[in-house]
């Protein structure tokens, strides 16, 4: 295991509030675009948290009323149009692997949105596991609006999951912006705050989480990707493992001692 609590990034903010980590992209004056290097430091960072001891949980919020403009035209869209195909490829699994290190990191994500969240940041709303906005939110897979399918960095595969495939569907075909309100009515927004409220009730979502068998939320995350690729009876028996496992956890028995003793249970993730 390793610490991670006094990162200090060079392309995005990074801040500790207690044993989360609050991430904000920091280019408020453009709607915070992603950059080629941007990307691969968020992903080397969500590679990195499956192996922190010190981070429990991460809140990915906006800043400057706006979430995620997307890759940054100029120096990112303009310089892919004259790639050839080897490059390309590196760039689009570059960008695959960070939501892959999302998935993976074994830390629940809540995404906090505002503003704009378009592109590659409806992208990182998407594969959080959590996601809250404001009113004034607005979500849009853009891809198709720029020449592009909307089959990418996993939203083929991962937003019929969350809003089913008709929604998705017309999302990814359209490109057209999802309201807040029409992001919380299909499931896409577990709940939509006012703006000063959304950053603190993300933190504190995130805080309850920490505080929590945060072991047994890495299991969790970790079933809830195997299982969209395993059949129900696999599923069951992958769970029925799992759970065995966290039988034999420390805080399976803090819960038991302390369900007797009739008081909250003091769980240390182990």
């Amino acid at each position: 295991m390793k610490s991670m609590a006094g990162l200090t990034p060079e392309h995005f903010i990074w801040e500790m509030r207690g044993d989360v980590a609050v991430i904000r992209l920091n280019r408020p004056e453009r709607k915070n675009p992603l950059t080629f290097e941007s990307y691969a430091e968020l992903r080397d960072t969500f590679r990195d948290l499956a192996y922190a001891s010190d981070v429990h949980a991460v809140v990915f919020t906006a800043n400057g009323e706006n979430f995620c403009s997307g890759g940054d035209v100029h120096e990112i869209i303009g310089p892919l149009v004259g790639k050839d195909m080897k490059g390309l490829l590196e760039f689009t699994r570059m960008t695959g692997d960070l939501v892959k290190a999302m998935l993976n990191c074994g830390k629940p994500i809540i995404a906090a949105v505002d503003g704009i969240c378009v592109g590659a940041g409806a992208i990182i709303a998407m594969s959080s596991d959590i996601r809250f906005a404001t009113p004034r939110a607005s979500t849009a897979f853009l891809f198709t609006r720029v020449g592009l399918a909307g089959c990418d960095m996993g939203a083929c595969a991962i937003l019929p999951r969350i809003i089913g495939q008709g929604r998705a569907a017309d999302l990814l075909y359209s490109g057209r912006s999802m309201s807040a309100e029409e992001g919380l009515q299909w499931g896409f927004y577990n709940r939509v705050v006012e703006p000063d409220a959304l950053e603190e009730d993300a933190i504190a979502y995130a805080t309850r989480l920490a505080s929590g068998p945060t072991f047994a939320h890495s299991i969790t995350k970790t079933q809830l990707n195997q299982e969209w690729s395993m059949s129900l009876e696999q599923a069951i028996e992958s769970e029925a493992q799992a759970q065995a496992i966290c039988m034999q956890t420390n805080d399976f028995e803090r819960a038991y001692h302390a369900f007797v003793a009739k008081q909250k249970p003091e769980f240390k993730g182990d």
